[in-house]
């Protein structure tokens, strides 16, 4: 009943089912890591972002080589700002809206120097591609707690004067005369004593897991649903081959001056009435 499943054109069908689960699963697995990442990011906010502060000596190399782990950890910083190294960072996004985040360097009582983030600006009015305003930080000796961020790529694209393509601390280093952790900067928690006007501070990275678990559920009910059409329209197709089988027979019968079997009305499916089927059934609705 089913030897048509392995005609050229039923393998055919059965090639592309496969290609289309087989497409589904890896979107599915896909969004399956995506959905391990982002936990994994969570994990991580919920874990450091609002833990105690640790000091700076306990914790210095994290600055040179960041620990995926210890991102948002917080630490406690003494030292004083260097104004003069203050830079903006362009194309930086915040809810939405376009703008710079601040970056100062931040030397430390130790000798040693950090980059910190202070926050966000938004596009000024004045002049073009510059903040309006760039709020100064505290001068002389300042106690900073700042969040673990890792260094960003360099981005092939340049930036005028004053200003960054992104946090890449390496490249800001030759910008310097002294040197600079390259491995990580500071994302700016406190500051005291404090200032104002202050940049915007950064918000609290979000804690919700998303959508990835549904996407991934729909992908793989996607290649199973793929193969169930499958199998529901071999299943036709044989039903409506039995259908013509039976018909083939009986009119043989009747060519034979027999008389045919008494067989179940069957319903084909699939197929359209036929115009002498649609007038009959009109008839029969008007009662005639």
């Amino acid at each position: 009943m089913y030897r048509f499943l392995f005609s050229s054109k039923w393998l055919g069908y059965f090639v592309l089912a496969v290609i289309f689960a087989t497409a589904c699963v890896f979107l599915g697995r896909w969004q399956m890591d995506r959905r391990a990442e982002t936990l994994a990011e969570i994990n991580r906010v919920v874990s450091n972002y609002s833990a105690t502060p640790i000091p700076y000596a306990e914790i210095k190399n994290q600055f040179n080589t960041l620990d995926p782990e210890r991102e948002w950890t917080q630490v406690e910083l003494h030292g004083s700002y260097d104004l003069d190294g203050q830079r903006v960072v362009r194309n930086r996004p915040l809810n939405g809206q376009p703008g710079y985040d601040v970056v100062v360097p931040f030397r430390l009582t130790t000798g040693e120097a950090v980059v910190i983030d202070r926050g966000w600006l938004p596009i000024g009015n004045n002049t073009p591609g510059r903040p309006d305003v760039i709020p100064a930080p505290p001068s002389g000796e300042v106690t900073v707690v700042a969040r673990l961020k890792p260094a960003e790529p360099k981005l092939d694209r340049g930036a005028v004067d004053g200003q960054l393509a992104s946090i890449d601390l390496g490249s800001f280093a030759g910008e310097l005369p002294y040197p600079i952790a390259t491995g990580a900067y500071g994302q700016l928690a406190s500051e005291n004593p404090s200032v104002q006007p202050m940049p915007t501070p950064f918000p609290k990275p979000a804690t919700e897991e998303g959508t990835h678990l549904s996407y991934s559920l729909q992908w793989f009910a996607f290649g199973v649903l793929m193969f169930i059409g499958f199998g529901y329209a071999a299943r036709q197709q044989a039903r409506n081959a039995a259908i013509d089988a039976e018909e083939e027979e009986d009119e043989q019968i009747l060519a034979a001056g027999g008389t045919p079997p008494r067989r179940a009305p069957a319903s084909r499916k699939n197929k359209r009435p036929t115009s002498e089927e649609e007038e009959d059934a009109i008839l029969d609705a008007q009662g005639y």
